[in-house]
């Protein structure tokens, strides 16, 4: 008897592929559904909940950066990892902009992907269980668990790889952070793609602190960032 592990949302439309990459998910203790093309993900997402999405980026109907961005809108926790063949350096980073966590390109093994939705399922069930986190930055006001950025009556509403990173920086104030240490601890590696896609949401982060002065998102540059935050006493 095997312990269900989770339940896997899978759009390819190689169904010869699709159907090698089911069975073995299924023969690791995961529940899949195979959806041939994008715009059925997106109707089975919306019927369904699942633990986690693997997206082929070329598919009829709505390719896979479509369906990242329909799943985003209803769901900032649940990990998404792009399986394609296009290795472009625009490609993945538009997957990274559109809220996918990751990519795997093909072919590759089934132990490197079961090895990839392992450590994702994992982190996204440390989320789910991390109790309430809340902090003081200047005059904002954060909440972690409620993905909430607030100053006086406005509030924000961040994406889940927006409150990742800001809880990272407001762990480490007013200390130099280098770009490998915040991919690793808040991407999970230390990647050039990647690092594209963090600068982008550093970019998002400074627009939320130009509400308080006193907060600064410092780049420094050729080691990476410094967050910039008055003492709470202040």
């Amino acid at each position: 008897m095997s312990i269900q592990k989770g339940k896997v949302l899978l759009a390819e439309d190689d169904l010869s592929l699709g159907y090698v990459i089911k069975d073995n998910l299924t023969d690791a203790g995961y529940d899949v559904v195979l959806c041939p093309d994008g715009q059925t993900a997106i109707d089975k997402f919306d019927k369904n909940e699942y633990n986690i999405c693997l997206l082929d980026v070329m598919m009829p109907h709505k390719n896979g950066f479509d369906v990242a961005k329909k799943i985003r809108q209803q769901s900032d926790m649940v990990p998404i990892l792009f399986l394609t063949a296009k290795s472009l350096e625009e490609d993945r980073i538009k997957g990274f902009e559109v809220g996918a966590d990751d990519y795997i390109i093909k072919p590759f093994s089934m132990q490197e992907l079961l090895m990839r939705m392992d450590v994702f399922l994992r982190r996204s069930k440390k989320m789910h269980s991390e109790q309430s986190l809340n902090f003081n930055i200047g005059k904002l006001r954060f909440h972690y668990t409620d993905l909430k950025l607030s100053i006086d009556s406005q509030v924000f509403n961040l994406t889940q790889k927006e409150a990742d990173l800001l809880k990272f920086l407001c762990q480490h104030p007013n200390r130099i952070l280098k770009r490998e240490e915040v991919l690793l601890n808040v991407w999970g590696k230390d990647d050039y793609f990647l690092g594209r896609s963090m600068d982008v949401f550093i970019t998002k982060l400074r627009k939320y602190f130009k509400e308080d002065p006193q907060v600064n998102l410092e780049t420094i540059h050729g080691v990476g960032f410094r967050f910039n935050v008055p003492p709470e006493d202040e």
